[in-house]
């Protein structure tokens, strides 16, 4: 935030020496020309996402703009992000796809079990004409430009049970199972569709939980199975990357409407960018847990993601949690995949 005050002070400065001076102010009239992109996230400054924006956008479009984050929901309260940029008292967020459900409930696909595949499917699926009509819904309605997707991780069952005593490559090795999920009706029918015995938990008693074997799993990326010290507990993770998380950079419609065409492509290259290095420093994060966890004693493999994909999925079928999706999206999501 420093340098973005520093900046400020010395436009402010330049113009009152030219007044002062009796020097036309119209050379220092650029830094009032550019426009101010506050970016508010709930966010701290330190995640991949917050860094890539920083690092890798920002300098990008910094000939015509001024980047201004805003980090920990200190601008904007946390999920009023899209209604601040749909009322023009914000710029930019980092939007999920549960949040933009709130609103176009079809993006419940988006944030579903097995939809995407990993980080490569996420982007060919963004990219695909697929998207266009969802993207086009919140310019149309909300608007909010969707510029780019932002990977966050892959969530996978962590169990007390060591691989000999309970080995899982498909759905029913989960039978009978009792799988700690967040206590939504969303997550207790992912618990269940994976073939588990879903039971809701507070976060803050999942250690406990998992010590005294009142649960025998969780479900989490690596990173929280790490900062929760859930290895201590536990003696495998189950790869099954049931969920591909996602973000979504997202753009005020009205000021990239302001923009030059030139301005506008140079604003979607900076936000890819941003995107693909976010992408990869999650990966690479992802890469050394998995040895740090092994040299911690467990026991890490994947099972057959595909059997779990498909048993997944057919769960969904003909329910509440996917009535809203369009007819053919989820197939054409699929044939993007491996």
């Amino acid at each position: 935030m420093k340098k973005y005050m520093t900046r400020r002070a010395f436009a402010a400065t330049t113009v009152a020496l030219a007044a002062f001076s009796g020097i036309s102010i119209a050379s220092s009239a650029f830094a009032q020309d550019k426009v101010t992109l506050r970016m508010s996230t709930p966010a701290s400054e330190t995640d991949q996402r917050s860094v890539a924006l920083a690092e890798v956008f920002a300098p990008a479009v910094a000939e015509f703009a001024v980047y201004e984050p805003h980090y920990n929901a200190s601008l904007i309260a946390q999920g009023s992000e899209l209604e601040a940029i749909a009322s023009g008292d914000l710029e930019m967020s980092i939007a999920s796809a549960q949040e933009l459900a709130t609103f176009f409930p079809e993006f419940s696909i988006f944030a579903t079990g097995y939809v995407h595949q990993d980080a490569a499917h996420q982007v060919a699926v963004f990219n695909d004409p697929l998207m266009e009509p969802f993207k086009q819904k919140v310019e149309d309605e909300l608007g909010v430009k969707l510029l780019s997707v932002m990977y966050l991780g892959r969530r996978h069952v962590n169990l007390r049970q060591t691989k000999d005593e309970l080995t899982v490559m498909r759905p029913e090795d989960l039978a009978g199972v009792n799988l700690r999920m967040p206590g939504t009706d969303a997550w207790q029918f992912l618990g269940k569709a994976l073939g588990a015995n879903p039971t809701p938990m507070a976060f803050t008693e999942v250690y406990t939980a998992l010590s005294t074997g009142s649960v025998d799993g969780q479900d989490n990326p690596l990173p929280t199975v790490v900062d929760a010290k859930f290895y201590e507990v536990t003696n495998q993770i189950v790869l099954t990357s049931h969920l591909v998380d996602l973000n979504y950079v997202a753009f005020s419609k009205a000021v990239w409407d302001s923009l030059t065409p030139e301005q506008q492509a140079t604003v979607q290259e900076a936000a890819d960018a941003a995107a693909e290095s976010g992408r990869q420093a999650q990966l690479k994060k992802e890469e050394d847990l998995v040895s740090f966890l092994k040299e911690q004693g467990l026991e890490i493999y994947e099972p057959d993601l595909e059997a779990f994909r498909t048993h997944v999925q057919a769960q969904y079928a003909g329910t509440e949690f996917s009535e809203s999706w369009p007819d053919g999206v989820l197939e054409k999501i699929n044939a993007l995949g491996n």
